[in-house]
């Protein structure tokens, strides 16, 4: 009898620790509801995660077996749970967020018994690789000569047994997602059928990501965040749908190679701890944030007086998610533009997004701020040109700022170097810039230079 603790993989299907626990005895799972741990995270992620615990535990109770769902600190409970069953040893799968491995040493330090991690998380174990990599080009290279490890299926063997003394999982009435690994592999399925072979055409058509979008890229970040559905299920479908393509194959391509940023994302925070609150990137002197409270938080409203930020923050806001284009557009804009550090646009994406993931947040954060890993000293997304590139027709723009539909297009996209006089006539209710275009950029670029010393 092993006993198996769930943690951020919640689904039966295609999880190594789980998987490899029922192959050596039957497996008692185990979910420790830890409040220490949900509170770093929002409210939409927090209850999207437990309604994904909700129906884990129906996915093992239909397999005669049931999941253990108990509140308190691990280090505590697991001892308990491994008494009470009289198990041999304790399996998990390893996560790299500092708090989370601590919060693993503090188990394996507590008990009696073995204990067996796997890695499930990432294709490729971090070891494996270098421990340091001057941009992601070099990344891929390596981690690309790595054989890819199969799909693995429902373990050999589940403990039968039924527990009436589980901790109830609260459920707060909010809109979201379907949780689960069925409404995961759906999803996916979907975009299989009717997404993926179109992948690197629409990925940044926001036209598309307002009209199809679940179909114009796949949507399944949260899932993959709540480890609802594994890596290497994923990788292997699009794989197959790779190698059979044809005509298709750049665009399915481009899919998984979008799988390996995710990938460079865990191997940066497992060789670098301190991702989520220091500079990645070692700079000859300070860079000089700016502490201005007024314009951090019209960042956050989407009050910016530019379309294109203004609407990714309204998206984040309302649905607790936001289109990749705009993440870059927005994190760019608070840190070159406004000029305020990187940390504070990343922690308010933790509270607000439900596909929030530490490492692919803070690493992404990092790499636009230019404070990460990149091949670009000061890399500064600019507002004005990116919306003529990506919304020219302003559809994502009008579907998220109300106050802009009916302004026609070609003004909404020039909106930031448009006369005040004119701003005010075609839209008296939209914000005006809250800093001039070209001034922000210049200040960017001289604040950063200096930070490099290069001036």
């Amino acid at each position: 009898m092993n006993v198996y603790w769930h943690q951020r993989d919640l689904r039966i299907p295609d999880n190594r620790g789980l998987y490899a626990a029922g192959s050596d005895g039957p497996a008692v799972p185990v979910y420790v509801y830890d409040e220490s741990m949900l509170k770093a995270i929002g409210t939409r992620q927090r209850a999207f995660f437990l309604r994904g615990v909700r129906r884990l535990k129906r996915r093992y109770r239909e397999r005669g077996s049931d999941l253990l769902v108990r509140a308190g600190s691990p280090e505590e409970i697991l001892p308990e749970v491994v008494d009470e069953f009289d198990a041999d040893a304790l399996y998990y799968d390893e996560h790299y967020r500092p708090k989370r491995r601590n919060r693993q040493r503090r188990v394996e330090d507590a008990l009696d018994v073995p204990t067996h991690s796997r890695v499930d998380l990432v294709l490729v174990d971090p070891d494996r690789l270098e421990s340091r990599y001057p941009n992601h080009s070099q990344f891929h290279d390596d981690w690309q000569e790595i054989p890819k490890p199969p799909a693995l299926g429902d373990p050999d063997h589940l403990a039968a047994f039924e527990d009436e003394t589980t901790v109830p999982v609260p459920d707060p009435d909010i809109d979201l997602p379907e949780a689960g690994y069925r409404a995961a592999r759906d999803r996916w399925e979907s975009f299989l059928d009717d997404g993926i072979e179109h992948y690197s055409s629409t990925r940044d058509d926001m036209t598309a990501a307002v009209e199809r979008p679940t179909n114009s890229v796949s949507r399944l970040s949260p899932y993959l965040a709540a480890g609802m559905i594994g890596i290497r299920e994923v990788y292997g479908d699009a794989t197959d749908r790779y190698e059979a393509a044809g005509s298709a194959t750049r665009e399915i391509g481009k899919y998984r190679y979008e799988l390996s940023w995710r990938e460079q994302s865990y191997h940066l925070l497992y060789h670098n701890p301190r991702l989520l609150t220091e500079n990645y990137k070692e700079f000859p002197n300070p860079i000089q944030w700016r502490e201005d409270e007024a314009h951090f938080e019209a960042w956050k409203r989407g009050e910016t007086g530019y379309p294109f930020v203004d609407a990714g923050m309204r998206q984040l806001n309302e649905e607790g998610y936001m289109h990749n284009r705009t993440r870059q557009i927005v994190a760019s804009f608070l840190s070159k533009h406004l000029l305020i550090d990187w940390r504070k646009g990343a922690r308010y994406f933790t509270k607000q997004l439900v596909d929030h993931d530490p490492a692919s947040n803070y690493a992404s954060w990092q790499w636009t701020a230019s404070t990460g890993t990149d091949s670009v000293d000061v890399r500064i997304f600019d507002p004005v040109s990116q919306m003529s590139k990506y919304d020219d027709d302003a559809t994502y723009v009008k579907a998220y700022v109300p106050e802009l539909r009916d302004v026609p297009a070609s003004k909404i996209v020039d909106w930031p170097t448009l006369s005040r006089e004119g701003r005010e006539k075609l839209a008296p209710e939209y914000y005006h810039p809250i800093v001039d275009r070209n001034d922000a950029y210049e200040r960017a670029q001289a604040a950063f230079e200096t930070a490099l010393g290069k001036r």
